[in-house]
């Protein structure tokens, strides 16, 4: 991985020095916009909408449009004495509750790398803040935009996600929301089963882009020249008469789906009991005995 941004925390009067970047990566099928005669790409021009030019990068500026349509035209000189940081600090603000935090705000996530002369405060901060359960509250500039953030650890690694600011999160505003719908206790009792049904632990690696998967399929029979295979369509069922049918189809089917998983995991094993055997915890290469985090406090009245 290549470093974005370096920087430090700024935590009290302790100041660590910390590189960042990028956690995460999208794994999409990239394109080229082609002429579909020759496979020429597509270049597109800078034009200008009043005289019909060209315009060159180096003359191109921002412009905020009124309701009006006119337009306001904004320089780099403008942009020079606005409150931004550039002081390249993270500062913390205050520690939360995990559960305070709503994951709506959650924006992008980064790794934070401690530099040589700053592992030892970046371990003491890390270690303490993992075993208080918490999260830090932040504040940092990144990309000529400053974010509200939060700190967390993730495999002995603090993990910076930026954070979106309240007035830029929806209010969810629906019909229904208004309407009187009457869910009777059936109803809810079968959907608590379905629940409970398809219960287990999340595990990631258990789940695949199958659509990438199938689109690079494609590419691949066309390099080689191969005829692309369809796959075969699956037949639609039909609809269940009414809502508490269809939970009570769904909760057969999850039980007879989960039976079958647990069938092949007894007979792999030679046991008669489909139990799963906790996962066992992954040893830590650091050295000292890793703390148990602490239990959620319980959060205060108002």
């Amino acid at each position: 991985m290549r470093s974005i941004w370096k920087g430090a925390i700024s935590f009290g009067l302790v100041t660590i020095p910390v590189k960042l970047y990028s956690a995460t990566e999208q794994r999409d099928v990239a394109f080229h916009q082609v002429h579909r005669e020759d496979g020429g790409r597509i270049k597109y021009k800078r034009v200008c909408t009043v005289d019909g030019e060209e315009v060159p990068y180096s003359d191109i500026a921002k412009g905020y449009e009124l309701p009006s349509g006119e337009m306001v035209v904004l320089t780099d000189e403008d942009f020079t004495d606005l409150p931004l940081s550039s002081s390249r600090r993270i500062d913390v603000l205050q520690f939360v509750e995990r559960e305070e935090v709503d994951p709506i705000y959650f924006a992008k996530s980064y790794y934070l790398e401690p530099d040589q002369q700053g592992a030892k405060p970046y371990v003491l901060l890390r270690d303490a803040l993992e075993s208080s359960g918490q999260v830090a509250i932040v504040k940092v500039a990144l990309r000529q935009r400053e974010s509200l953030a939060t700190l967390r650890v993730r495999e002995g690694v603090f993990v910076l996600e930026t954070m979106l600011w309240p007035d830029e999160v929806r209010a969810p505003d629906f019909p229904f929301l208004d309407e009187d719908i009457e869910v009777r206790k059936q109803e809810l009792s079968m959907a608590t089963s379905l629940i409970e049904s398809m219960e287990g632990e999340f595990d990631p690696s258990e789940y695949t882009d199958a659509y990438r998967e199938a689109l690079q399929a494609v590419i691949d029979a066309k390099i080689e020249g191969k005829e692309v295979a369809r796959p075969a369509e699956e037949a639609e069922e039909e609809p269940a008469a009414d809502l508490l049918s269809a939970l009570r189809a769904s909760v057969e089917a999850a039980k007879k789906s989960r039976g079958e998983k647990d069938g092949k995991a007894a007979s792999s094993s030679g046991k008669g009991t489909s139990a799963k055997k906790p996962a066992a915890r992954k040893t830590s290469s650091r050295s000292g005995a890793k703390k148990e985090p602490a239990k959620s406090r319980s959060r205060k009245s108002a």
